[in-house]
């Protein structure tokens, strides 16, 4: 029939090599042979694509595809470009049956290796433009991996990396192609969101930079263990991952942190941070002491240097809390005989050690800590992940945005930890939950804020929306509140004590915040 299109078995046989038919004349092949490539370049979806759909459409395709055959392979994959243009042809003929579509002219190229085939499809894609950085990164990533196999290497080097992809025809440093790694293996994880929306070189190497210092100052002056440091920075990646990315917000996030951390202020962060991040000397002095105060006063603080308001990170005690000599009544009676006279030697001993004890209280608390309900949300959810990761319960820790305390518990504890866990480990754990549920208000949030919140198949939510409290009682161990201290308290290892005790904390701040200015904490 005339206009009939030319099927494969007309000009190519299955099992005949493409080396041997490589020709600069163009070849009809049917698309039912022609696959994408599975390693473009390109993950999203192409911006030119409905220009492209209808050019083809109206005229068919203005140039043939150039496809390459695997060994051994009955298929073709297109070769360098031209995935958006098979896809679009493949729709057409699916939605109109017209045979214009249903073979098309290719140039095959004869089969090298896959890494040429990646390098062909990304250096067509550099020069139509359009590629997301993030896109390039995985990109050569994948080169890495295919020529360290085609070199036969255990590991390909990234001046190594520079020097073939260079022979190849892809022109690149070895500093590019580090920032590249860093995107693909530690930002990819953390921040996809952000990286597939577009985020480019500049803040990539902002946030590198930042990390590479906020590590520095953690590692050398914080008694926090090195995974914490991890755990803090993906876990504040992660939060803050939307298409809007601003680095500058996990910025201050992690100089919370960091100050909580040292107990010092965001601001000694701040300079601390930018030092590092412009390799300038910075010493800090151990404590931070305004020019005006005198040594009598840093012994002895006024009730102005003690705010129980100003708090990040604990609570610190307050001058109405603390017992201090000035305080304390010229007598104490004994209260059991009125009439006796008071052992002033055994007060004047009291006093004195109760003073001393005092000054070795720690401190828990960062003065100049976030005090707006947008970053004390997220230092809880920071707080109750944490707590959670290290306690077997992370995936139950959901972050809120907006309203609540910053996070919720999605559900109770897997009920077999009962038969896999001892007593103790199992008191710990279900403890801690509790007071998680606590600092989240899970038993407290009104119903109508708090469902919509948690999964359906959540049995937590079963017990809530029911109102049965049985059911929750049955499905996770509920021991006498005066336990708590035994049970809980006294095993926690130092990390846990004070992230839980920052956790109450902030959830203190969060309420007060919310009471002082009126807002409702769970609309």
């Amino acid at each position: 029939m005339a206009g009939k299109p030319t099927t494969p078995s007309e000009n190519l046989s299955i099992s005949q090599p493409a080396e041997a038919t490589t020709s600069p004349a163009p070849q009809m092949i049917d698309i039912s042979r022609i696959q994408p490539y599975e390693h473009n370049p390109r993950h999203g979806r192409n911006p030119e694509y409905d220009r492209i759909r209808d050019s083809i459409r109206n005229t068919g395709l203005d140039q043939p595809l150039v496809v390459t055959q695997r060994p051994d392979a009955a298929d073709f994959i297109v070769h360098a470009g031209g995935n958006t243009r098979l896809i679009i042809l493949k729709e057409l003929f699916a939605e109109t049956g017209d045979q214009r579509f249903a073979a098309v002219p290719c140039l095959l190229k004869a089969w090298c290796c896959e890494s040429d085939v990646l390098l062909a499809h990304l250096r067509e894609n550099d020069l139509r433009g359009g590629l997301t950085f993030i896109d390039k990164a995985r990109a050569v990533c994948e080169a890495q991996k295919f020529l360290a196999e085609e070199l036969s290497l255990d590991v390909i080097s990234q001046r190594r990396l520079e020097t073939e992809l260079r022979r190849a025809g892809y022109r690149i440093t070895q500093a590019r192609i580090s920032q590249m790694v860093y995107t693909v293996h530690r930002l990819l994880p953390v921040i996809p969101i952000a990286l597939e929306g577009g985020l480019g070189r500049p803040h990539i190497e902002r946030i590198r930079r930042l990390e590479r210092a906020a590590h520095k100052i953690w590692q050398d002056r914080c008694s926090e263990s090195q995974e914490d440091f991890e755990v803090v920075f993906t876990t504040l990646c992660k939060r803050h991952d939307s298409p809007d990315w601003d680095t500058d917000v996990l910025r201050s996030a992690l100089e919370s942190e960091i100050a909580a951390a040292l107990d010092v202020s965001i601001h000694t962060v701040r300079v601390m941070l930018d030092a590092e991040m412009a390799g300038r000397e910075l010493v800090i002095p151990e404590a931070e002491v305004e020019p005006d105060k005198d040594s009598s006063e840093l012994e002895h603080p006024t009730d102005e240097s003690f705010d129980a308001d100003q708090d990040d990170g604990g609570s610190r005690i307050s001058s109405s809390d603390r017992t201090s000599t000035d305080e304390l009544p010229p007598e104490l009676p004994d209260q059991s005989n009125p009439g006796s006279a008071p052992d002033t030697g055994l007060l004047d001993d009291d006093v004195k050690e109760t003073a001393e004890s005092e000054t070795e209280l720690p401190n828990l608390t960062n003065d100049t800590g976030p005090n707006d309900l947008k970053s004390l949300r997220g230092r809880a959810w920071t707080l109750a992940t944490r707590l959670a990761q290290r306690n077997g319960m992370a995936d139950l820790v959901e972050a809120v945005s907006g309203k609540g305390l910053g996070f919720v518990l999605r559900d109770v504890p897997d009920p077999t930890l009962a038969d896999q866990l001892d007593e103790d480990s199992l008191s710990q754990l279900t403890m801690l939950w509790w007071q998680l549920a606590a600092c989240a208000e899970m038993t407290f949030a009104p119903l109508e804020a708090m469902l919509p919140l948690l999964p359906d198949e959540s049995i937590l939510r079963r017990a809530l929306e029911t109102e049965d409290a049985d059911l929750l009682f049955s499905s996770i161990w509920t021991l006498d509140p005066g336990h708590t201290g035994y049970r809980l308290w006294r095993p926690l290892d130092d990390r846990d004590w004070r992230d839980l005790l920052a956790l109450m904390d902030t959830y203190r701040r969060i309420r007060r915040i919310a009471g002082d200015t009126g807002v409702s904490v769970w609309e």
